[in-house]
């Protein structure tokens, strides 16, 4: 198992690393900007080649990369020739596109990866009854085990998620349900009834149901290329719009930091998922590719986020923001980082199993 862990999480990280410094090279190339570095890792080298004036790297520790831009530091000395290729000659537009196209990378890899299994199809749940709960609303309007739900106020169903969102909506309001039974087509009415529930961040919420829950059967749902894409851009966008609420909630203190997974509960993850088959490491690739481009555009100032302020502070005064500033927030944000990066990693630690910690000893002891 740790084995498998090691190999998926260096494969996982490696293709969100370089989807992330790709497009910083990619939008720095069309800029104009001279390219020095590109390298996936840090630290000591082990391998590398240079072709034109870029050396790409291979480096020691796979926790993220970097692109080393021509002119990128204000104590680089260039020669004029060369000065119109740097990276802060360039107007703050470019330099916002050459910064932002990192996190966006990132989005459109997961965007690629949700069209792609779309296209190969995922097993999701059929609008089978499993059970119905007694003195429900169900068991009233006298629906059964085994009843596959057609259609809910006319509107045809056709897996189970699409159910709970129209009997959600529908209130307390008569909801008319289309079944067939036994090759029979049957229709009945069921009224949903409030109930107190919680959602994926354990606050308590109203809900309504009508007292049903699905059977395990399932089908393999493929979507042609357009489909696909149109679905694979909703997915991107909830799970985007879901990473950001879990953030503002965890300021909030609604969700609790050491929920928070550093690189060992990623590797455990990636290698659980890559057990399961290919399709469940790409979505958790994608998904961890989403949660990869909204963290980096916080607005802390090591990260991508934190350069993108800076320039919107450049646009809105009109002139960059002093040299002096950038450098003490930068050594602020990096403090940060460090801190947060040691306290992911005491929660992966201390999220560990003996067998996984006895494992990772024998492993690095053999």
């Amino acid at each position: 198992m740790i084995g498998i862990s090691i190999i998926s999480v260096i494969i996982l990280l490696g293709v969100l690393i370089f989807a992330h410094e790709f497009g910083h090279f990619l939008m720095a190339k069309r800029a104009g900007v001279g390219v020095l570095k590109f390298s996936l890792g840090f630290g000591p080298r082990i391998l590398g080649r240079k072709i034109g004036e870029t050396e790409y790297l291979l480096s020691l520790i796979p926790l993220g990369g970097y692109v080393k831009l021509l002119g990128e530091s204000p104590d680089d000395q260039l020669p004029d020739a060369e000065a119109k290729r740097s990276f802060l000659n360039q107007s703050v537009w470019k330099r916002i596109s050459i910064v932002a196209a990192g996190p966006i990378f990132n989005l459109l890899l997961a965007l690629l990866i949700f069209t792609g299994v779309n296209m190969i199809g995922l097993p999701v749940l059929m609008p089978e009854v499993g059970s119905v709960q007694p003195d429900s609303a169900a068991m009233e309007a006298g629906l059964k085990v085994g009843d596959r739900i057609v259609a809910l106020n006319g509107q045809m169903v056709e897996k189970w998620d699409e159910i709970s969102e129209i009997v959600t909506a529908s209130r307390e309001k008569p909801l008319r349900i289309k079944i067939q039974r036994n090759g029979a087509g049957l229709e009945t009415t069921a009224v949903p009834r409030p109930m107190k529930s919680r959602n994926l961040f354990g606050e308590e919420i109203e809900t309504f149901k009508i007292g049903i829950s699905p059977s395990q059967n399932t089908f393999v749902k493929r979507q042609n290329p357009i489909s696909a894409f149109g679905q694979g851009i909703l997915q991107t966008w909830r799970v985007a719009k879901l990473t950001v609420i879990s953030i503002y909630k965890m300021f909030q203190g609604v969700i609790s930091p050491k929920t928070l997974g550093g690189p060992i509960l990623i590797a455990q993850i990636a290698g659980a998922q890559a057990k399961e088959g290919v399709v469940n490491f790409l979505l958790f690739m994608a998904l961890l590719s989403i949660n990869l481009a909204i963290l980096n555009l916080l607005p802390i100032p090591v990260l991508d986020g934190g350069h993108l302020l800076f320039y919107g502070i450049e646009i809105l005064t009109g002139r960059e923001v002093n040299l002096r500033w950038r450098e003490m927030a930068q050594q602020v944000g990096f403090v940060l980082l460090i801190l947060l990066m040691i306290f992911v990693f005491m929660m992966d630690v201390e999220r560990l199993n003996i067998q996984f910690i006895n494992d990772l000893i024998r492993i690095f002891t053999e």
